[in-house]
């Protein structure tokens, strides 16, 4: 067992590091209180070869492994949470759906896009009466001819702004016990009758794009079906498995921000003649964030690596997501509680860390989700 990371995978968290911290970072505060989407961010990920990194390199992509995309994920949102998620879901729901559920049109069509950078990934699955319980989907996509008209709408949507087109959800018909059959659908956003909404006011995560969408008649022929017919539920839970990966890196990512700006304060900090640092029970906490973070760190690695080996790793990414965004909350809030008053303020970043960390409890499925998942996988039920 070998827990060093490859020559590779070293040299993507060197230029990630590097990228980081010289064009996301110097911005990532005044992205969050302008809510600015990091457009100009993206465009040199993409000169970088960054947005198409673990897909095939015959679709422009980087043909490289899941732990690197872990990687990124955790680099970028150690300084911006907002660009992490952007980047997590375009991979992990924008781009991996088309790819482990596409025909080779389809790919070489919308995958090559994704890649490229010219349309961000996104994917709509969360209805307003259809969030953990996605079996709830209303959405309606009806068959008229060669063609699917859909009506509905689709909340929560990460990225949908800036996506040429999306792999949604729909209700395609019923089977004969009356149950939904759930069909995933790729749909151009520019489609008559398509219209993205104006973003919502968040806690946090102020520079990422999430939006509502509404359907009205929106007509798309049949060869926009996105595998077989029928299947987009077992799809979407396969896709949400790959995603929870990147949500454990974003909290990693982000923990480990808000640590080493506590660490970094606690260093400097003095009171009753000594620096925090030199009170056990700073020490105590800041032992506590580090060893936490590297758990968390592991365990994200670990699902990546079942994945790349084409184990089932439905267990190990709910694992993952569930301890890594908790922990996440943990260490935010220590990072505040480290920084006393000053941790209040806008000044000194850890309020937007902590801000920002919420979300992850509860996107790519709740925390409650996730230990219903661990239960069924363990055999509870």
């Amino acid at each position: 067992m070998n827990f060093e990371l490859t020559q590779e995978q070293s040299m993507i968290k060197k230029m990630m590091r590097e990228f980081a911290e010289g064009e996301v970072a110097p911005g990532a505060e005044e992205r969050d209180r302008t809510k600015a989407f990091p457009e100009e961010v993206f465009s040199k990920l993409g000169e970088l070869g960054i947005l198409g990194l673990p897909f095939p390199e015959e679709y422009g992509g980087g043909g490289s492994d899941t732990i690197s995309f872990a990687i990124v994920v955790e680099e970028l949102s150690r300084v911006c949470a907002s660009t992490g998620i952007t980047y997590s879901a375009h991979i992990s729901l924008g781009g991996a759906p088309i790819y482990l559920f596409g025909t080779e049109e389809q790919k070489q069509k919308y995958l090559t896009k994704i890649c490229s950078g010219e349309s961000l990934g996104a994917f709509g699955l969360t209805e307003p009466n259809a969030g953990s319980d996605a079996g709830g989907t209303e959405t309606e996509a009806i068959e008229e001819g060669n063609d699917f008209v859909i009506n509905g709408s689709k909340c929560f949507i990460t990225n949908a702004s800036y996506a040429q087109f999306l792999a949604l959800t729909a209700v395609t018909g019923r089977n004969e016990k009356g149950e939904k059959e759930i069909s995933a659908i790729i749909v151009p956003t520019d489609a008559d009758g398509f219209t993205v909404l104006d973003q919502y006011e968040k806690m946090g995560l102020h520079a990422s794009n999430t939006t509502e969408l509404v359907l009205e008649n929106v007509r798309v022929s049949q060869d926009h079906l996105l595998g077989n017919r029928g299947e987009g539920f077992k799809q979407f839970l396969q896709t949400l498995d790959g995603g929870r990966i990147g949500i454990g890196a974003m909290a990693v990512g982000i923990a480990q921000g808000a640590y080493e700006k506590a660490l970094q304060y606690a260093k400097e900090r003095k009171q009753f003649g000594k620096t925090l640092s030199q009170f056990q029970a700073i020490q105590f906490k800041l032992a506590d964030m580090a060893m936490k973070i590297e758990l968390a760190r592991n365990m994200v690695y670990k699902a990546a690596w079942m994945k790349d080996q084409g184990k089932s790793f439905t267990k190990e990414a709910s694992m993952c997501k569930l301890f890594a965004s908790e922990m996440c909350m943990e260490v935010t809030s220590q990072a505040v509680q480290i920084h006393g008053g000053y941790g209040y303020m806008k000044d000194y970043h850890v309020e937007r860390y902590m801000r920002d960390a919420k979300l992850l409890e509860i996107g790519e499925g709740t925390s409650e989700i996730q230990r219903l998942v661990i239960a069924r996988q363990i055999g509870c039920s």
